[in-house]
């Protein structure tokens, strides 16, 4: 479920909380990490939480035009179908899936009210009216899912709500989107543990992850002494501290992550920089990386293997 790109944000981070708080040792921080890791996967459990409630609401909607006295003709072609549509039913009668969301306790985080606002704000797109005036077949009912679920991250309250519970979501959200859609689109299915499936894979978070935290932490001295005589004349002390863990990391992944390629290394520290830290920080990254990894090569401590060779 995760990239490295959502990793490496997760590895930053908690090195900067580790940085600014002394009370976490190296024990802790990485506990903080898997920390992040789980709500990752929570954000993408709430995600489908909200959609499954969202669409329940259209069987209180089929009740109330049920009960008009002079109905239109969209209440007497209504279907709730966004509601009982193969794809949500699966995920709504999963047992294992309602577990986790009793357990996580998500009934208690939102006023089922501000469920019954977002589709009421929704019924109102002429998509949905259509949607509902016309047979669809399950690749139409898919992408109204998808559709909704786009409305739902424009919608100011769905935004307050997740914001409110989960600080990731910004970093997450492109993730979560295209997983809420292979979700979507391998339901209905025989595994009943089929969510399992998506949590973020052991190779990425452990073994790339996990790696790249404690090798950061436990060769601090080491890379801080690569990374000071490059500095020229800057002072290693003046140095955002942001930037200098992200000089870090990326001396890590260089000297110790022998499949990625050197340019991925550089260029995606530099999109951290341009995303995190301060607008100068991208060229200042980019420079300082560049002259550390010709450094580097020139006396033979980055040593690359099949895709990661040097010159890919």
């Amino acid at each position: 479920m995760l990239s490295r790109r959502n990793v490496r944000v997760k590895v930053m981070q908690v090195l900067y909380t580790q940085s600014r708080d002394e009370t976490l040792d190296r024990e802790s921080t990485i506990r903080e990490y898997w920390k992040k890791i789980e709500e990752s996967f929570n954000l993408l459990l709430f995600s489908l939480y909200v959609l499954i409630e969202v669409t329940r609401t259209a069987m209180e909607d089929l009740d109330k035009r049920k009960s008009k006295h002079l109905p239109t003709e969209l209440d007497k072609k209504f279907t709730p179908k966004l509601w009982t549509n193969s794809m949500i039913q699966a995920l709504a009668t999963n047992k294992l899936l309602n577990r986790k969301f009793e357990k996580l306790e998500f009934a208690g985080i939102v006023d089922k009210d501000h469920f019954r606002n977002i589709y009421y704000e929704f019924l109102k797109e002429e998509p949905y009216q259509q949607f509902i005036l016309n047979e669809t077949s399950h690749d139409e009912n898919l992408e109204m899912l998808l559709e909704l679920f786009r409305f739902c991250r424009k919608s100011e309250l769905f935004n307050e709500i997740i914001e409110d519970h989960f600080a990731n979501w910004e970093d997450d959200k492109s993730i979560i989107i295209g997983t809420i859609k292979k979700v979507l689109k391998e339901v209905p299915n025989d595994r009943p543990d089929y969510i399992n499936e998506h949590y973020p894979a052991r190779d990425t978070t452990e073994e790339y992850g996990e790696f790249l935290l404690k090798r950061t932490l436990d060769e601090d001295n080491l890379l801080l002494g690569h990374i000071e005589p490059i500095l020229q004349n800057w002072d290693a002390e003046r140095v955002a501290v942001l930037d200098m863990i992200m000089l870090k990391m990326a001396l890590c992944e260089f000297m110790y992550c022998p499949t990625i390629p050197t340019k991925v290394t550089l260029n995606e520290y530099v999109e951290l920089a341009k995303t995190y830290s301060t607008s100068k920080s991208k060229e200042f990254i980019n420079g300082i990386l560049d002259r550390l990894l010709q450094e580097l090569i020139s006396k033979g401590k980055v040593v690359k293997e099949g895709r990661g060779l040097i010159d890919e």
